[in-house]
C-alpha cells in the first residue's frame, strides 16, 4: 500500500527546532561495529520535539504537520500564546487550526496533556511518561495507544497494545487520543534500496556462511543450523526471554501476550 502524505508540511522544517546528526553507522569510538547492519542511509536533521508538554496553561495553535524522518509519527508545529514554537507528536484527527493546552485542568480532548489522575478510565491515551516529569516514553509510534484500565491509590493501571498490563503512577502525563499515521503498517516498501536509504544494510543468514564467520557455517550445499539457533557469539537465541531488569518487574501486572 502506499502511504500519501498530501496534507503534510512540504517545505522544510522549522529552523530553530533543527539539530545536526551525525552518521555513527553503528561503530563506536574505536570504529569497531557494535550495531550490525547499521550505514549509509540519507542525511537528516533531528527534529527536536517537545515530549514533556510542560507549558501549561498556555493554549498553543497547530501550524502544521510535517513528515519526521527519525521516527514513523508525524509531528505538528504549534505555536503557543506567548510566541514560542515548539513540535509535538501528532495525534490522530489533530488538524491544522487545532488548539491544544496542558495542563491538569486541561479539557479531555485530543492532543491535550494532562496528568493521569486527571484523565477518565476507559481513555485512549499514548506519549505517556514512567518518571514524573521525565517526558513521554510509552506509546509514541504511529497509530499506537494505550488504555486506562484502572487507578489505585498513587498508580494508574494501563493496558498497552501489546497487551501488557503496567503500573504507573497517577501524576505522570499522557495525551488523550491516538497517534497519527495509523496506515503506517501498511506500507510497503516496494524495493531493496528503500531500507538502503534509511540507513539499513543487509542481513545475511549464518547458514550461508563460512564456520570461522558463524557458529552456523560451513558445510556442504544447503544444510541446516546442526545445533540450537544461536547468535554469531554462540548465545543461544529465539525461544526465551531476555528481559533482566529487575527493578521494575514490579510495575508489570500482567506480561504482554506472545
Amino acid at each position: 500500500m502506499k502511504v500519501t502524505r498530501d496534507h503534510l508540511h512540504k517545505g522544510e522544517g522549522f529552523a530553530p527546532l533543527l539539530e545536526a546528526q551525525f552518521q555513527k553507522a553503528g561503530r563506536n569510538n574505536n570504529g569497531h561495529i557494535t550495531t550490525r547492519h547499521k550505514g549509509g542511509g540519507h542525511k537528516h536533521h533531528y527534529r527536536v520535539v517537545d515530549f514533556k508538554r510542560n507549558k501549561d496553561g498556555i493554549p498553543a495553535k497547530v501550524e502544521r504537520i510535517e513528515y519526521d524522518p527519525n521516527r514513523t509519527a508525524h509531528i505538528a508545529l504549534v505555536c503557543y500564546a506567548d510566541g514560542e514554537r515548539r513540535y509535538v507528536i501528532a495525534p490522530r484527527n489533530l488538524e491544522v487550526g487545532a488548539t491544544i493546552i496542558s495542563g491538569s485542568e486541561a479539557p479531555i480532548r485530543v492532543g491535550n496533556t494532562l496528568p493521569i489522575r486527571n484523565i477518565p478510565v476507559g481513555s485512549t491515551i499514548h506519549c505517556i511518561e514512567l518518571k514524573i516529569g521525565a517526558g513521554a516514553q510509552i506509546a509514541r509510534s504511529a497509530g499506537t495507544s494505550a488504555t486506562l484500565l484502572a487507578r489505585e491509590g498513587i498508580y494508574a493501571q494501563v493496558r498497552m497494545r501489546s497487551g501488557e498490563v503496567r503500573k504507573v503512577h497517577i501524576e505522570c502525563r499522557a495525551t488523550i487520543g491516538e497517534v497519527a499515521n495509523e496506515e503506517h503498517s501498511l506500507r510497503r516498501l516496494g524495493k531493496a534500496g528503500v531500507k538502503r536509504w534509511m540507513g539499513i544494510r543487509p542481513t545475511v543468514r549464518g547458514t550461508v556462511m563460512n564456520p570461522v564467520d558463524h557458529p552456523h557455517g560451513g558445510g556442504e550445499g544447503k544444510t541446516g543450523e546442526g545445533r540450537h539457533p544461536v547468535d554469531p557469539w554462540g548465545n543461544l537465541t529465539k525461544g526465551y526471554r531476555t528481559r533482566n531488569n529487575k527493578r521494575t518487574q514490579t510495575m508489570i501486572v500482567s506480561r504482554r501476550k506472545k
